[in-house]
Order: C-alpha cells, then sequence, then structure tokens
C-alpha cells in the first residue's frame, strides 16, 4: 500500500464517518473515531450488500456511499445495543 493510497483509505473514511453522523443523530467521534466509524462501516458494508446482492460500481464517490451506508448501519447497531 502506498502512501497515497493510504491517505485516500483515511480521507474516505473520515468522510464516511463524518455523513454517517450526521445521518445518525446524536453521534461524533472526533476525526479518529469517524475515521474509525468509516472504515468499520466499509468493512461491513464489504461483507454485507454482496450477499444480498448489492452494489454501487467503482470509483471515490461510490466509496464514500459504500462505506457511510456501513458506518450508517454500524452507528444504529451501536444506538440499538446502547439502548438494551
Amino acid at each position: 500500500m502506498t502512501l497515497e493510497s493510504l491517505l485516500i483509505f483515511l480521507l474516505i473514511g473520515a468522510i464516511a464517518g463524518w455523513l454517517a453522523g450526521v445521518i445518525v443523530k446524536g453521534f461524533g467521534f472526533g476525526l479518529v473515531g469517524n475515521i474509525v466509524v468509516g472504515i468499520v462501516g466499509a468493512f461491513i458494508a464489504g461483507l454485507l450488500f454482496p450477499a444480498i446482492g448489492f452494489g454501487l460500481g467503482g470509483g471515490i464517490l461510490a466509496a464514500i456511499v459504500h462505506a457511510t451506508l456501513g458506518a450508517v448501519i454500524l452507528l444504529i447497531l451501536i444506538r440499538v445495543l446502547k439502548r438494551a
């Protein structure tokens, strides 16, 4: 992994985590937390979406949307588990 790809990876994670925090109200974790939420969300989406036959294509915008959807799922799961 080159430095450029690592920076893009972190940037996509940060954007996706921030967007997910905006979509799921009440969840803001700061820059590092947003990156972690975005990366974990992308991992969740990468496992879940192909299993149900959902695909967005390629490119940075598709990666951001993909990671954001996964991060939203993660934040909703965290919210449900906190209430229980």
